[in-house]
């Protein structure tokens, strides 16, 4: 019997579609608008020292709209992949688009962040300190770990917009670094500004709804595995145990 000749796989492609295009278009539209906006371009400073700290300004608004929108990130992803919305709300198609938006957005208030931080020649970040993590001579740690949450999330948005590249579930399974990115990115907001004390009830509710929404989504599946463990488990000891009362 003859082996039948196997037919090739094709390697995937990528292609964007104009949706895909117009989010891009869109995108660009608004860094840039962003960019003019924390760099005072549109507008005179009132003073020198108010000159001075446009961009550090500038780049402190633009990061707080950013962890809030990455808090948003984080709080649709984790409704999505929630057991009671696949069994009960099965609200994905309202959600999911507003997840993928969002994304464009927050990567959009992100880059003004660092470019603005960047541009700041009083920063003390630069753009190896921001790039490479420890080289930062301004708070060397936060910052790096606002280095890491930015590559964390950018792998999962490129993991997740390629899914095709990867294996059955593997996109997924790197998705949940996103939760990671959050916490990287909600220390690096408390430790690296310095006006914490003003914006602390933010971090405080933002940080308290993620864990809350996590425990959530992550302790109804572990607590659902244990009960059937368990019920498993009587039923294996449940003969025994009668058995040893018949004698």
């Amino acid at each position: 019997m003859e082996d039948t000749p196997r037919t090739p796989r094709r390697a995937p492609r990528i292609s964007l579609t104009r949706r895909d295009l117009a989010g891009v278009a869109i995108l660009v539209s608004f860094l840039g608008l962003a960019v003019l906006a924390v760099s005072g371009g549109w507008s005179a400073a009132v003073d020198a020292r108010t000159a001075d700290m446009r961009l550090w300004l500038g780049s402190r608004a633009a990061g707080i709209v950013a962890f809030l929108l990455v808090t948003a990130l984080a709080v649709f992803g984790l409704l999505l992949s929630h057991p009671v919305n696949k069994v009960d709300w099965k609200a994905s198609k309202h959600l999911f688009p507003w997840h993928k938006h969002l994304a464009f957005f927050t990567l959009a208030f992100i880059a003004a962040h660092v470019i603005a931080i960047v541009l700041d020649p009083y920063a003390g970040v630069g753009i190896l300190g921001w790039l490479v993590p420890g080289l930062s001579t301004y708070r060397t740690v936060p910052v790096a770990l606002g280095t890491l949450a930015l590559f964390a999330l950018l792998l999962t948005g490129v993991t997740a917009r390629f899914t095709n590249l990867l294996g059955p579930g593997r996109w997924l399974s790197i998705h949940r670094v996103a939760l990671v990115a959050f916490a990287l990115a909600w220390v690096h907001g408390v430790l690296s500004g310095t006006d914490t004390r003003a914006v602390l009830p933010i971090y405080a509710v933002s940080g308290a709804l993620v864990v809350l929404i996590a425990a959530s989504r992550y302790w109804r599946p572990l607590a659902r595995s244990r009960g059937t463990d368990d019920a498993a488990a009587d039923r294996r000891l449940a003969p025994r145990v009668r058995f040893q009362i018949w004698r």
